[in-house]
């Protein structure tokens, strides 16, 4: 974009359409810019009001200091970074980066725009980058008026007593204390340190500290020394698989060491620094534990009552897992539970030997797996032999990534599949968890055991749906034989008998043979449709003369109208035009002739109208020709719109509900596309289709 006005009204345009972040960097010049300039600064206030999460990031000052102090209170968080020189935006989805360099005061005359997803990637990436090296900009703002220049360095210190003694400086200096330690070092912090926290929490309670949180792991050798801690206020929480050192973070420092204390033992090597990047990593590092870790008090109490301690483990490799899946299987002696989420799933285990380690246990064995059979003859092995194994079957769904195996109910381990493509396990398998928690391992037999008993109700149903399918099919059948001669013999009668008396009661055998049959075909078609059997005999014809003669037969055969006709209070309006359509002529003329019926059924008086038109479908750059008949009847029932098209739905104590779901599989199967609504003024409602145009009629449509 080029040109100063161009430039604003981009970034307004940019900040006024984000809904989740902008993150900006910009060099010294610009932070007045982002005061001065008020659209600018009102822009940044909108999106802050609506929930916007804003960073900024720049280079602080002499020469920008009040900016940016101003700046402090309209963005979440401002950071300052020595020399940057980037000037770019970037939202959830979009890129802006004025291209200026250091003109003070001046807007760029030309701005670079994209929203290539790739490109917001990588900037957005750089950005992270130039963030995680910066520092907060109270800090650089302190250090500018108090003329402070903090230096950072992390050192190595290797002399017992000097350990102590930054340990000991780092605590009592910190305004919040982030503490993880193995069993040694919960003593070794309670020889040296306790009276200097002691201290930070009298702080606290005067509102001068934010407290000390300690997370390691609780047993009973120092299950007292916990409750000394919590005792003193405080906060504890147990991991069991603490990372492989103890570390303590404060607002401005950290200290780490890998050596485990055990015994009283002193440390001999302790890691400290000030840098931000470091205090930011290990706080990480706390907070992840923090939020993974059990409340002490809840864990002292499974100790005191002697509960049993549940194994859980979370493993990142997945040559770790492959050996604990099949060192499971061969620790089973009573029962082997398995889930696969897809076919490629069971053929990995094949090869990694899975399946005939089950086989060779001689336990019982239940697998649950997707529906294809491929893979049966192999686990069951020849002339089903194996009668220790049964195999159920579920439907395969892109939701379910995890292979999940339950071992004599008392252990679990869930497999997550990172790529169902790959071959090998591997490769394939992504986390995985494994578990002995009772409450968490017969959950999974549970479940398991629900959907065993769900997929044999499911073959029991579909067993029952097959019957009850091909009685339907049988019986239509057999009732096409007898309506027939009822039919033409009712019809040939009606011509021969002069009687009007008689002559109405052979009417009404005839409108019924006639329902009936229309029945009859309409579960012909059910049929055919849920067998996907349905075929189309395409052939060219004009729809003007479909539509004329289905209103002509609307208008002598439908009850509703004939009801009315006298009286004058249903009108028909139709203005035919030419169009040609290559479909199959008496599949649209089923569909046309049972939306009219439908209108006429539920209009009492009023008008129903027919329109045909031509469109442009932008979709898929094509033509289509769209058909739709308005009445002024009763409209759609609230509680029959949503499943209009489906089966049997109906509110009519008339009809079956069979006559849409056939008109919109008829349309599909044309490439079309069918739907209704109520009309927005007046009563009754509207129901519309769209058919494709040929090439032929596109061509004439064109011309």
């Amino acid at each position: 974009m080029h040109g100063v006005d161009n430039v604003i009204n981009k970034e307004l345009q940019f900040l006024s359409k984000t809904n989740d972040r902008i993150d900006t960097c910009m060099n010294y010049t610009r932070p007045q810019l982002a005061i001065v300039l008020e659209p600018i600064k009102k822009a940044f206030f909108c999106a802050k009001n609506r929930s916007v999460r804003i960073r900024y990031l720049t280079e602080i000052t002499t020469e920008n200091i009040s900016y940016c102090k101003e700046l402090t209170s309209i963005v979440d968080e401002l950071r300052h970074l020595d020399g940057i020189k980037g000037n770019f935006m970037i939202s959830e989805s979009e890129y802006l980066a004025p291209v200026v360099l250091f003109e003070k005061g001046k807007v760029a005359s030309q701005v670079i725009h994209s929203n290539v997803k790739e490109l917001v990637e990588q900037q957005q990436y750089v950005f992270d980058s130039f963030w995680s090296r910066a520092i907060p900009a109270k800090q650089r703002i302190t250090e500018i008026e108090e003329g402070i220049v903090v230096h950072y360095k992390t050192r190595i210190i290797e002399n017992e007593d000097d350990t102590i003694k930054e340990i000991g400086r780092l605590t009592a200096e910190s305004n919040e204390l982030l503490t993880c330690l193995t069993s040694g070092g919960m003593q070794y912090s309670y020889d040296h340190f306790f009276e200097i926290k002691k201290k930070l929490l009298d702080k606290q309670k005067k509102g001068q500290h934010r407290g000390i949180k300690y997370v390691t792991n609780i047993n009973d050798k120092n299950i007292e020394l916990s409750r000394i801690y919590q005792n003193a206020g405080i906060k504890i929480r147990h991991v069991k698989n603490l990372p492989p050192m103890s570390f303590g973070v404060s607002d401005k420092e950290i200290s780490a060491t890998v050596e485990k204390m055990e015994g009283g033992k002193k440390v001999q090597s302790l890691l400290i620094s000030n840098e931000p990047y470091y205090i930011k990593h290990f706080t990480s590092i706390f907070e992840e534990l923090w939020d993974n870790g059990t409340d002490a008090a809840n864990r002292i109490r499974d100790i005191e009552e002697g509960a049993e301690l549940a194994d859980v483990e979370v493993i990142q490799s997945s040559d770790r897992a492959r050996d604990l899946y099949l060192n499971s299987l061969k620790s089973a002696s009573e029962e082997i539970l398995l889930i696969f989420p897809s076919t490629n799933a069971v053929l990995r285990q094949e090869k990694i030997g899975a399946i005939q380690l089950a086989k060779e246990r001689n336990v019982k064995v239940r697998i649950l797996m997707p529906t294809p059979k491929s893979t049966e003859h192999n686990i069951q092995g020849p002339n089903q032999q194996q009668k220790n194994i049964g195999i159920r079957y579920i439907e395969q769904m892109s939701e379910t990534k995890a292979t999940i195996l339950v071992v004599d109910r008392k252990a679990s381990l869930v497999m997550e599949t990172r790529d169902d493509t790959k071959e090998t396990f591997v490769e394939a398998v992504g986390l995985s968890t494994y578990s002995n928690s009772k409450a968490g391992v017969l959950s999974y037999v549970a479940i398991f055991d629900n959907l065993w008993k769900q997929t044999e109700l499911y073959e029991q149903l579909q067993a029952h749906d097959k019957m009850q399918k091909e009685f339907i099919n049988i019986a239509a059948h057999e009732l096409r034989t007898p309506i027939q001669p009822i039919l033409g013999l009712a019809q040939v009668l009606q011509h021969e008998i002069k009687d009007m008396y008689h002559k109405d009661l052979i009417d009404v055998v005839i409108r019924n043979a006639r329902r009936l049959q229309r029945l009859t075909e309409d579960i012909l078609d059910i049929t055919k449709i849920e067998s996907q059997s349905l075929q189309l005999k395409r052939e060219q014809f004009n729809l003007k003369d479909v539509i004329t003669n289905s209103i002509s037969d609307i208008m002598v055969d439908s009850d509703s109208f004939k009801k009315n006709e006298k009286h004058n209070r249903i009108k028909l309006r139709y203005e035919p035009q030419d169009i040609f359509i290559e479909a199959d002529k008496a599949r649209i003329t089923q569909v046309i002739s049972n939306i009219l019926g439908n209108a006429a059924k539920f209009t009492e008086e009023g008008t129903i109208s027919v329109n045909v038109e031509q469109k442009k479908e932008e979709e898929n750059n094509g033509h289509v020709v769209v058909i739709s008949v308005k009445d002024t009847g009763q409209g759609i029932h609230r509680d029959i719109l949503p499943k209009l098209f489906t089966n049997f739905a109906t509110k009519s104590e008339t009809g079956t509900g069979l006559g849409l779901f056939i008109s919109k599989s008829i349309i599909e199967s044309h490439g079309g596309k069918i739907w209704a609504e109520n009309n927005m003024r007046g009563s009754g409602a509207t129901f519309t289709f769209s058919l494709p145009l040929g090439s032929k009629q596109q061509a004439s449509f064109e011309r």
